[in-house]
């Protein structure tokens, strides 16, 4: 039996790039003791029965659609994550009989890492396309950097400072030179959607930013790119995001 058992759960995770990621880094680091599985669950409340079958699980990563419902089964909450009200990394703490659940937030450290060099003076107010727990994430990140934050919804929204992508004008575009999607919206296998903005305002001052990474250049990347934009995916932000996370399993 490996000895140290880590894991991502979500659904689906056909696109997730984690497990391969930490075996990738198990065999070059020479952590022999170790492995990383997908636990591919349609409801969140199988959760239990998974850290039950398996006793030597001693961390995982969270990935959509639970990165908000995970906090019902949590013992307690870095005040980080807290904050955000969003977690994408667990710790699991094992003390014979009883077991407990800790919550953290990687996605803000990963996100900014990937964004360090990359902002010039002109890249002061963002639009945050999506609503979800990784979208929590993004804006509190760009709040600490002192980003004016707009989010973007499909639907009306309770969140302040909202908008829905049919209010989208050239003014607000030209005004907001950093464009996240933090949506699934052309992730593999769905390769030919991409959030509906008015791409044709684009211009060579804007950073179109999308956390999808699979495939690398996303409708929503290729788009900008067409205009001049700078764009990034979501490659580097999860790669930031794992080694945390890995440095939180190991404390």
């Amino acid at each position: 039996m490996t000895e140290k058992l880590y894991g991502l759960i979500g659904f689906p995770l056909s696109h997730s790039f984690s497990q391969k990621y930490f075996r990738n880094k198990f065999e070059k680091e020479n952590i022999f003791n170790a492995d990383y599985l997908n636990f591919e669950i349609e409801n969140i409340n199988k959760l239990p029965e998974i850290i039950y079958n398996h006793k030597n699980l001693y961390g995982f990563n969270v990935t959509i659609p639970y990165k908000i419902e995970i906090l019902n089964f949590l013992d307690e909450i870095d005040i980080t994550a807290k904050e955000i009200g969003a977690v994408n990394t667990v710790k699991i703490f094992r003390n014979e009989s009883v077991v407990k659940l800790k919550g953290y937030n990687t996605d803000v450290y990963g996100f900014n890492e990937s964004l360090k060099n990359k902002l010039l003076n002109h890249h002061k107010n963002a639009l945050v396309l999506g609503t979800g727990g990784v979208s929590k994430a993004i804006v509190f990140a760009l709040k600490k950097l002192n980003f004016s934050v707009t989010i973007v919804s499909r639907n009306k929204s309770k969140l302040e400072n909202t908008l829905r992508y049919e209010n989208l004008t050239q003014e607000i575009i030209e005004k907001n030179t950093l464009i996240v999607n933090a949506t699934p919206q052309g992730m593999f296998p769905d390769i030919k959607n991409m959030p509906q903005i008015p791409y044709k305002y684009l211009n060579n001052k804007h950073i179109l930013y999308d956390l999808v990474y699979n495939p690398p250049l996303s409708k929503f990347l290729e788009e900008g790119k067409k205009h001049n934009a700078t764009i990034i995916n979501g490659q580097k932000m999860l790669e930031f995001q794992a080694e945390k996370a890995w440095e939180l399993f190991n404390l």
